[in-house]
């Protein structure tokens, strides 16, 4: 059975940084790199509207000669933000990031934000139970266990 992502917020934590629609790109990148995060949900009472990431400040303001002073982050977020429920697998979740190419996954049950995974977190989970497999198995192999 697969670990689920309420077992990986659990773990990682479940902080979620958001940005208003009508806040600037300017803002909205500082906050970003306050927070030291690759995305900002765009809610609006509680409820995601869109998703503010660094590849929109790349196509959408910087490749557009966009002024991010004046730019509000409405007019250049990803408003069609791909959401999953905390029972989603992790290895389900990292198929969906990698077919859809984005590296951001908000998790919401019944309308709740729960909060977001990313690619990194992913990885990293996985990562490190492969290494409790491998381990478990050496000391299997070895005839070493905890005693």
């Amino acid at each position: 059975m697969q670990d689920t992502l309420d077992t990986v917020l659990a773990s990682k934590g479940s902080a979620v940084y958001s940005v208003a629609p009508d806040a600037t790109v300017l803002e909205a990148v500082r906050k970003m790199n306050a927070e030291h995060v690759g995305a900002l949900l765009v809610c609006v009472s509680n409820e995601l509207v869109g998703i503010f990431t660094e590849r929109d400040v790349l196509t959408r303001v910087v490749d557009s000669g966009c002024d991010p002073t004046s730019t509000r982050v409405v007019d250049v977020m990803t408003s069609e933000v791909e959401t999953v429920r905390s029972s989603t697998g992790v290895e389900d979740a990292m198929a969906l990031i990698s077919e859809r190419r984005f590296r951001h996954l908000p998790v919401i049950d019944d309308g709740r934000l729960l909060g977001v995974v990313s690619s990194g977190d992913l990885t990293r989970w996985v990562s490190r139970n492969q290494e409790g497999h491998i381990q478990h198995l050496e000391n299997y192999i070895t005839g070493k266990y905890p005693g």
